[in-house]
């Protein structure tokens, strides 16, 4: 068994005296983190080992906190362990649930729409988490990061930046009342049983306005326009304005602009995941194109009347 694992185990007091012989682990997904899925004495846990360098942007007291409350709400799973000091997670394992991926839904509408009603009830459930997520703001925080780290932006970033404060001051001409978000809805983080979708790894989250989270599982899972008001409609009840519309598609184009500094610190700090260079060129591209279509400016005019 990897010597990591093993010593964070000993640390976790559901495996407290452990027999290595005695243990099952499986290696699951992950981009900046270590994740298991370990059998100890006929009960599946997932153990979450944090990655090198998030202590640098991951507030882990923030996210214990968040992370118990949306397991309270019934939308995360059990958290059994956390160690605030470095991140070290034990939850429950969440049997007969499937993790997803960007494929898994834009070939299941029913999947979709499940994780709409699942974000819904999350936003709409009272809690309070500790942090405010505020796009602008946390844009500056990972340019302070990757100034530390002396790493280069794509071309043209702080223009569109600039030209991005048309954005701020429509979003910030009606803006939503603020509601306990993930703000970092990676297909990844669902898991589905087919009647039912929880949501795990809250690493990012806070209090947020809520179309973020609908907004950015759209561009995470790749979803078309028609899957788009699918998504908006199941996590509305079937209605919605052209605003509310208009701030989703808004905020597809301000996700990539934040994960692109996201995805240059990975660069930076040499994570082995995958080629981060290339994540965030992609995502400022895929931004740019957003931004350049002549309906971005009408949603920025619907979301600024908000009729």
């Amino acid at each position: 068994m990897d010597t990591q694992l093993l010593n964070a185990l000993e640390r976790a007091p559901q495996f407290d005296e452990i027999d290595p012989k005695t243990l099952d682990a499986e290696r699951l997904g992950g981009l900046t983190n270590l994740v298991y899925r370990v059998t100890y004495d006929d009960r599946p846990y997932v153990i979450r080992i944090p990655g090198e360098g998030t202590e640098e942007y991951i507030d882990r007291r923030v996210e214990a906190h968040n992370a118990k409350q949306a397991a309270a709400a019934g939308v995360n799973a059990p958290v059994l362990y956390f160690d605030e000091s470095d991140g070290l997670m034990v939850c429950g394992y969440l049997e007969g649930y499937r993790t997803m991926s960007p494929s898994g839904f834009r070939n299941d509408t029913g999947a979709v729409e499940r994780a709409g009603v699942a974000l819904q009830r999350m936003h709409s459930s009272g809690r309070e988490f500790k942090f405010r997520f505020e796009l602008f703001s946390m844009i500056d925080e990972y340019l302070g990061v990757l100034k530390k780290l002396d790493c280069p932006l794509p071309e043209g970033y702080h223009d569109v930046v600039t030209e991005a404060e048309a954005v701020r001051e429509a979003l910030s001409a009606h803006p939503q009342q603020l509601s306990p978000c993930h703000n970092d809805p990676l297909c990844e983080n669902f898991l589905d049983n087919g009647n039912r979708t929880c949501i795990v790894d809250w690493e990012y989250s806070g209090m947020n306005e809520p179309l973020w989270d609908v907004a950015d599982l759209s561009v995470e899972a790749g979803l078309s326009d028609e899957q788009d008001l699918v998504l908006l409609s199941a996590y509305n009840d079937g209605a919605f304005t052209d605003a509310e519309l208009g701030r989703m598609r808004i905020y597809k184009a301000m996700c990539d602009l934040l994960w692109t500094l996201w995805g240059l610190i990975q660069f930076a700090n040499d994570n082995p995941a995958e080629d981060f260079w290339a994540y965030a060129t992609e995502r400022f591209d895929r931004c740019k194109g957003l931004m350049a279509k002549p309906e971005f400016r009408t949603y920025i005019t619907d979301v600024r009347a908000d009729n």
